[in-house]
């Protein structure tokens, strides 16, 4: 099993992120065909209190590698993709995980 990782940056506006995210990007993503489970992560800080380094991820799992790059080739993934840009004003970084049991 294999995991497409977005982490998100600090947001200019957090109410904006968050408005955005929940009705317009969470939606045109939950199109994609293929994903197993879904882990939606927002940090509330770091264990000495601070502020985390990012805002919030999203873990999308898939059977396998070419499970993942095809759906995310799919018009829906590409979608979700271009989406990013419209709220992610903090900026993202996306990573593929190779899930270890």
């Amino acid at each position: 099993m294999v995991k497409l990782i977005v982490l998100y940056g600090h947001p200019v506006d957090s109410a904006a992120f968050e408005t955005y995210y929940s009705e317009t990007h969470l939606p045109i993503a939950a199109a994609i065909q293929g994903v197993n489970r879904v882990e939606l992560t927002k940090f509330i800080g770091t264990p000495e209190g601070g502020k985390s380094s990012q805002y919030r991820m999203a873990e999308l799992y898939f059977d396998s590698i070419e499970e993942l790059q095809k759906q995310m080739g799919s018009p829906e993934g590409q979608a979700a993709v271009n989406d990013i840009s419209n709220f992610a004003t903090g900026g993202v970084d996306v990573m593929i995980g190779d899930v270890e049991s």
